[in-house]
Formats: C-alpha cells, structure tokens, sequence
C-alpha cells in the first residue's frame, strides 16, 4: 500500500478504498491526496475509529480534482447517494448555499441563501459547500466592490459612509459587471479581486494592524474557495457520461441532473473503451484522461 501511496498525486482529490471482496470502505477527500491517503498508515490523531480498517484496505482509487472545492462537493455527491461502511456521515459536513446579488440601483446588495427563489432583479451564483465560508468571500467582495453602496435608497450614515468608500449610484453598472465577472469566475476577474484583497492586506500588515490583515487573508481564503475551478456540481442540470481510458483502465463518472454522482473503475480493453471515450464531451476530456491515467498507475490491468 506504501509504494501505491507514493504514486498519487499532490493536488486536491478525493480516493476510496477497497477491500479484498471489491467492496468500498470508505471514501475521504484530500488537499493533499497523497499526504492525506499515506496518513493512514501513520498516526490516525482524531480517526482512530479507522485503525480497524486499515487493514482491510487492498485497493485505492482516487480522483485528482481541480481545486479543494471540487474535492469538497465529489466527496459529497458521491457519499450522498452510496455511504460506505467505515464512513460516519452522508453528504459530508458543509451546508449547500448560494450568492444572492441583488442588482436593482435602489438597494442593490449580495447576501447569502440557502434556497434559491425567483426576485425580480436578483441573479444567484452557486451552488458553493459551507455557509461560513462563503460568508467570508462575499465580505471580501464588499470590502472591494461595495455594491450596496453604489444605490439611490442610501440615508444618513450610509450617505456618508458612501461617500468615505469612494462610491455613488453612478458606480452601480460597473460594480455590477465586476461582480459578475467574478462570481462567474472570469479569470483576469478573479485575479483583480485577489490583488486588491492583498494590497489591502499588506497594508494593513504594514501598519501593524495584524488583526485586520488576518481577517482580510481569511476572506482571501474564501474567496479563492467559490471562484476556484469546479465542475463536479452544476446548477445547469446537464445529464452526461464521460469516461476515460489509460493503459487497460476504464473509468467512468455519471452527471446526473449536473452533479457527478457515480464512479467507477475496470480493466477493458482499448477497443471496448473507444467508443465510450469517444462519446465523451469535450469539456470533460482532460478530466477523465488524467484520471484514467491515474487509475491505471494505482491499479495496474492484468497482463
């Protein structure tokens, strides 16, 4: 199992072990699959409830993801709709939510929710894995981009807290625009917001306000959590089948309704697999190359 661990990659993932029956013991997710998957046999700390299982482990399979995110929700849809034995909860611990922005110029705003519901000039972004978190990147947002400042309904101190922010009703459209570009995940978009939440940081580092640059790297944090790839829950509800092929190893991955749900692995030949891989759209091709490739390296086909 050591020399197995050594050939998962470094990057966010999930894996799922096996025992000799081919029966799934447990599935986790990982920031670091390999660091995390080689934990297990070492010190369990907080798992210990796992020692039992470790050595009914005879097979890892594992995913490599796009991003701590992605890992969260694959993690999620899969333990949603199969649990195995050794795990303890289905569908992980984060709460589902999404990004509200409000964009009508009287009050306009983000805020987060737990349902999405039909308002007139509202637009929900999502969905994204823990309340908290997502908490903390719309604060980033606000820090950045003040939306809610940017409106026409404004009284008293909001007036004047405006004016101190730099912003009035006529920055609404672009303020608008910014938000959505990141939200959407534009890149260049993305990247903007981070360097202006890290200046800000470093100046608050720079006038020992440690506190505040603290808070302003958490909020950093978040925000490169919900703009960061991930595709593995969708709310376009698109159904798909892709599959991907290396070295006498086919895997699978259903999209059912826009969440990749179901994950499965085989040894097959080039010709049976060809056809499965070919129907395979192209959006996920690179995705399910790279982790055929990886299923092949953990779990070699017969000679």
């Amino acid at each position: 199992m050591r020399e197995v661990v050594a050939r998962l990659p470094s990057t966010p993932g999930v894996y799922r072990f096996r025992d000799a029956r081919g029966l799934p013991l447990y599935i986790g997710r990982a920031s670091d699959l390999r660091h995390r998957v080689a934990s297990y046999w070492s010190d369990l700390g907080d798992r210990a409830h796992l020692v039992r299982m470790v050595p009914q482990i005879v097979r890892i399979e594992a995913v490599a993801c796009d991003s701590p995110h992605e890992a969260a929700w694959l993690e999620r849809n899969l333990l949603e709709r199969s649990m195995p034995r050794w795990n303890r909860v289905r569908g992980g611990m984060e709460v589902p939510v999404w990004v509200c922005m409000d964009a009508r110029v009287r009050a306009p705003g983000l805020s987060v929710v737990h349902l999405v519901e039909a308002r007139p000039g509202c637009r929900h972004f999502g969905p994204y894995l823990g309340g908290t978190r997502v908490r903390q990147a719309v604060a980033a947002l606000e820090r950045i981009l003040p939306l809610a400042y940017a409106a026409t309904g404004l009284r008293g101190s909001e007036r004047a807290m405006a004016r101190q922010r730099g912003v009035t009703d006529a920055d609404h459209g672009w303020i608008v625009s910014a938000l959505t570009a990141v939200l959407e995940r534009n890149r260049d978009a993305v990247q903007r917001a981070r360097g202006a939440l890290e200046e800000l940081r470093d100046r608050a580092t720079a006038a020992l306000a440690f506190e505040r640059a603290g808070q302003i790297q958490a909020e950093w944090d978040a925000l490169e959590w919900i703009t960061s790839p991930q595709r593995v829950t969708l709310a376009s509800g698109e159904d798909v089948d892709a599959c991907g092929w290396a070295d006498g190893v086919l895997v699978h991955y259903a999209i059912r309704d826009g969440r990749l749900s179901q994950w499965s692995q085989r040894a097959t030949s080039e010709a049976y697999a060809r056809p499965r891989v070919e129907a395979t759209p192209i959006a996920w091709a690179e995705f399910t190359r790279r982790n055929a490739e990886l299923a092949a390296a953990l779990v070699p086909a017969p000679s």
